[in-house]
């Protein structure tokens, strides 16, 4: 099995009313067969052991899917690897006597509550202002009920598949929000049971993008390059088209 030595420089914050400033660790013998999260595992031990405060990280599912772990690791949202999440990195994507600069991602609309912990209530009043959809209650319908061509059903699931980490915003430029707003809106707005409420939806989340205060798109595309579930700025354009007819009908 083989170790690596290590020199972690980590973003270390004790509220969001503080000031913060990176401070260095040292770690030896860690498995490359360890996760990215597992690593700050065995260093948070070594820090409770020693009597220090241990650095504080969002977690949960350590599968992939909450989208809760996020840090900026020597620049790059999530780390290295293409289409992974944190709690998916391994540590033998680096190398023996690295040093890994651990940050959290910053946004205006992502307040630092400790740490590596950002606050990301936003996206939640993003999800929360496209209200509704509507569905008769009941069974649920056959699943030939509503045909839905193969394509657009490909679509609509590649745009769910967003699990709101906020890696787009962290990798944006102008720290914007659009990725994860067009791929929310995308996800209904393809399938006829999001059609009736399209507009209003389109309006309403956009709107709230606006006023949390995430930038603007202007086609960096680093939001899709360290999306880790893949998400094509093609449902930004889509987002784009389904806003100006909204806009425009209802004036």
């Amino acid at each position: 099995m083989s170790t690596l030595d290590l020199t972690l420089q980590i973003w270390r914050q004790k509220n969001s009313d503080s000031l913060g400033n990176l401070q260095t660790y040292t770690l030896t013998g860690i498995s490359t067969d360890m996760s990215f999260l597992e690593m700050l595992d065995v260093l948070n031990e070594k820090l409770t052991k020693e009597g220090k405060d241990p650095v504080a990280f969002d977690h949960d599912c350590r599968e992939g899917i909450c989208g809760m772990c996020g840090s900026v690791i020597n620049g790059i949202a999530h780390g290295p690897e293409k289409e992974t999440t944190l709690c998916q990195l391994h540590m033998r994507n680096f190398r023996n006597g690295d040093v890994l600069v651990i940050e959290p991602f910053r946004s205006r609309a992502f307040p630092i509550k400790k740490d590596l912990i950002i606050d990301r209530s936003a996206f939640d009043r993003i999800i929360q202002s496209g209200g509704y959809v509507s569905v008769n209650t009941g069974g649920a319908p056959d699943g030939n009920t509503l045909p839905i061509p193969a394509n657009t059903a490909e679509l609509a699931m590649d745009a769910a598949a967003c699990i709101g980490c906020g890696a787009c915003v962290a990798a944006c430029p102008n720290g914007a929000a659009m990725l994860f707003t067009s791929a929310k809106i995308s996800q209904l707005c393809l399938l006829p049971q999001g059609k009736t409420e399209r507009k209003a939806r389109a309006l309403a989340m956009v709107k709230t993008m606006d006023a949390e205060g995430f930038g603007n798109c202007s086609n960096e595309r680093e939001c899709e390059a360290v999306c880790p579930k893949g998400i094509s700025i093609r449902n930004i354009a889509r987002m784009n088209r389904e806003y100006i007819m909204a806009a425009f009908l209802e004036e």
